[in-house]
Parts: structure tokens; C-alpha cells; sequence
């Protein structure tokens, strides 16, 4: 048995089938189609140039004020650090040329200290040499003395001993030489 034609339902009249295919690509609808698009283009367009464009405008220009802000902040931070650290530097380097100069005044005062003190060693000992050269001087006199005393009293003896005569101290003293 065949089946009745669909029809619709108010006339009765049969219905038509559509041929098959995609709906976009029939060329029956392209007007409709194109109507649309502009009118949704347009739409599209006027909202994102009345209402979007100037709040992601906005959005861009905060940013990059913020952004600019935030570069120029970090750049006086940057020249408040060198200058903080210019300000060490110079600080660090008077610092050390007050080190330096103490440090020189007082190898000085050192220096000098050390060679009054060494002065005072040398004429110190310069006064013991010169009282034991007359200490030797004397002892040496004293040698001396004792020398040609032994010497003469030896010469007596041996004289007295060799020849059995008596020889006074005075010829005996003129006999060496004294």
C-alpha cells in the first residue's frame, strides 16, 4: 500500500518536500541572507564603536598611564639609589682619607718617638763606651805602671842574682827605659 502524501494540515494540500542540501548555500536565500548580515554587521559595528572601542580605549590608556607611572616612579627610585649610593661612595672614600691621615700622623708621632728614644739608646751608650774607654785607659795606665814596675823589680833581681850587686830603682828605671 502507498502511503498518502503528508499535506498540511489547515488546506489539505499537499505539502512540498524540499530538496536536500545545506541552507546557506542555496542560491534562493542569498538576498535574505545578505539583508541579514549587513543589518548584523552594522548592528556589530555601531556597538563596538559607540560602546567596546572607547571602554577598551579607556582600559589601554589606564594601563599605559599606570605602566608610564610605574617607569617613571622606578626611574627616581633608580636616580634617588645612585644618588644614595654616590652620596656612600663619597662618604666611604673622605672616611678612608680620614683613616689614612691618622693613620700617617700617627706613624709619624711613632716614628718620631722611636727616634727620639733611639737617640737617648745611642747617647746612652755612646756615654758607657766613652767611660769604658777611660776605664780601659786607666786600666791600662795602671797595666802599664804595674809593667814596668814588675819589670824593674825583676831586672833588680836578676842583676842582684847574676852579679851579686845592689842596683838602685833609679838605674834600673833609666836601664829600660822608662
Amino acid at each position: 500500500m502507498a502511503e498518502p502524501a503528508a499535506t498540511t494540515e489547515m488546506t489539505g494540500v499537499p505539502a512540498k518536500h524540499e530538496a536536500a542540501g545545506f541552507p546557506p548555500f542555496k542560491t534562493e536565500t542569498f538576498p535574505s541572507q545578505f539583508f541579514w548580515l549587513v543589518i548584523t554587521f552594522g548592528f556589530l559595528f555601531v556597538v563596538m564603536w559607540r560602546v567596546a572601542g572607547p571602554r577598551i580605549n579607556t582600559a589601554i590608556t589606564s594601563r599605559r598611564g599606570a605602566i608610564n607611572g610605574a617607569i617613571a616612579e622606578a626611574s627616581k627610585a633608580r636616580a634617588d639609589a645612585e644618588a644614595a649610593q654616590a652620596a656612600y661612595e663619597a662618604a666611604l672614600t673622605a672616611a678612608r682619607g680620614r683613616a689614612n691621615a691618622l693613620a700617617e700622623e700617627t706613624r709619624q708621632k711613632l716614628n718620631a718617638e722611636i727616634a727620639k728614644a733611639k737617640a737617648a739608646a745611642d747617647a746612652k751608650a755612646h756615654e758607657a763606651m766613652a767611660a769604658a774607654d777611660a776605664r780601659i785607659a786607666k786600666s791600662r795606665e795602671t797595666a802599664k805602671a804595674a809593667v814596668s814596675t814588675a819589670a824593674r823589680d825583676a831586672a833588680i833581681a836578676i842583676v842582684e842574682r847574676l852579679t851579686g850587686d845592689k842596683v838602685s830603682v833609679e838605674e834600673a828605671a833609666k836601664a829600660l827605659g822608662n
